[in-house]
């Protein structure tokens, strides 16, 4: 959690606000990777990339 909380930090202090939009595109992807690995899903998730 300290991570989260320094990389907030560093987003504020340094005004990167281009990072937040980058870091919750990465974040939903990655969802999306972990929740379709065993599902019935998976084919067509995996069609969208």
């Amino acid at each position: 959690m300290t991570f989260l909380a320094e990389l907030k930090d560093y987003i504020v202090a340094r005004r990167k606000w281009w990072l937040v939009p980058v870091l919750a595109a990465l974040l939903i992807i990655g969802g999306l990777l972990v929740l379709a690995q065993g599902s019935a899903v998976a084919p067509f998730i995996y069609t969208i990339f």
